[in-house]
């Protein structure tokens, strides 16, 4: 998926490809005469490894009972699903893997000879996973369960019935829960979804500044954790990045600041809310060859078309004759399925859209 992204991203004329708010500059969210005065008297030395004392304090306030001995500061929301999942999975082991997802843990898991099995979200339940399935799926042999909440790409979060099946099964078999929480205050309608962080021991969270805050650029993540767990991550930790950036350590410091941070997520929020609107408008006295579950969460939408043909092949189809790129169901688990951008202005969404609907309508 990455890989289709980098190559065409810049050369189409339509991207729908993408699963964030557009980034603002820094003199937008942040007074840069003091940020730069204050990045010009700073030593680049090594970044504390774990985050800076005053990093980890601000992203431990998200979490209720959580303190900053519970947070390590990554580069990225990818690196903490990395090192995640590379401490817990072992060749042999077995994870359970919510899909549609963001895959990484999935190949990352079937690269190490670790055995994958899906647990099926499904449309006609709202984006929900069978409350009976799970108790098959997640069994005595699984070491882990992984979802991404709000979830990549459908933006459907779990609803309170379906939170207790997880960590009931998770409970039963002493199974590990790897949740990604990057849509968490990207919410449509403004109600923040609660962090599954404290509501089970064995519990790793991730989340970072790249998607409801709009800051991918910083290349600031984080892990959620017990003290004890967060220590073994860091040795796993060193052999890879050791540490992040000392530069966005700071500013990221600032942009955490509870106040600073409430208004990027609502201004995001606004802009989600704005490009769902749009959406409704184009569907709106049309007839179109797909459609979707409203999500709630994230600037995109999980579409189904209406033929049999693999999504893949619609996207290149898509990609080649009329220049515009979207993501393929397939990659992300579930074929049958088109993931858009709605975060983009409105005339360009919806000429993107009358574009895939001619396509679709033409196979």
């Amino acid at each position: 998926m990455v890989r289709m992204q980098c190559a065409h991203e810049g050369s189409v004329d339509y991207d729908l490809s993408g699963s964030g708010v557009p980034p603002p500059r820094l003199d937008e969210i942040i007074d840069t005469q003091d940020l730069l005065r204050e990045l010009l008297s700073e030593r680049q030395g090594y970044a504390p490894a774990g985050g800076s004392p005053a990093l980890r304090s601000s992203i431990a306030s998200i979490y209720s009972g959580a303190g900053p001995e519970n947070i390590m500061v990554t580069n990225g929301a990818t690196e903490a699903n990395f090192v995640g999942a590379w401490r817990l999975l072992e060749k042999g082991d077995e994870i359970v893997v919510i899909v549609p997802n963001y895959l990484q843990t999935w190949n990352l898991a079937t690269s190490w000879g670790v055995r994958v099995k899906p647990l099926q979200l499904r449309e006609e339940a709202g984006w929900q996973f069978d409350l009976e399935e799970i108790k098959s799926v997640v069994t005595s042999n699984t070491k882990a369960v992984q979802l991404c909440n709000p979830n990549n790409p459908t933006g459907a979060a779990l609803s309170d019935e379906h939170r207790k099946a997880l960590l009931d099964a998770a409970r039963e078999t002493d199974a590990w829960v790897l949740c990604d929480e990057v849509y968490i205050g990207a919410e449509v309608d403004g109600v923040r979804t609660r962090s599954l962080w404290g509501t089970y021991e064995r519990m790793l969270v991730t989340n970072g500044l790249c998607k409801a805050y709009g800051l991918p650029g910083l290349r600031v993540g984080w892990l959620v954790g017990e003290q004890e767990t967060l220590k073994e991550l860091t040795a796993y930790r060193d052999y890879l990045t050791l540490t992040h950036s000392t530069p966005s350590d700071y500013v990221a410091r600032v942009v955490l600041e509870r106040e600073r941070r409430e208004k990027i997520l609502s201004q995001n929020q606004a802009f989600i809310r704005e490009g769902f609107r749009n959406l409704l408008d184009w569907g709106r006295n049309r007839d179109p060859p797909f459609s979707w579950v409203s999500p709630r969460a994230g600037p995109m939408c999980f579409a189904s078309y209406h033929s049999g043909e693999g999504s893949l092949d619609i996207a290149t189809r898509l990609l080649k004759e009329k220049s515009v790129l979207v993501v393929p169901g397939v990659q992300l688990g579930m074929d049958g399925y088109l993931r858009i951008a709605t975060g983009v202005p409105r005339e360009y969404l919806h000429e993107g859209l009358s574009r895939l609907s001619d396509i679709i309508a033409d196979g």
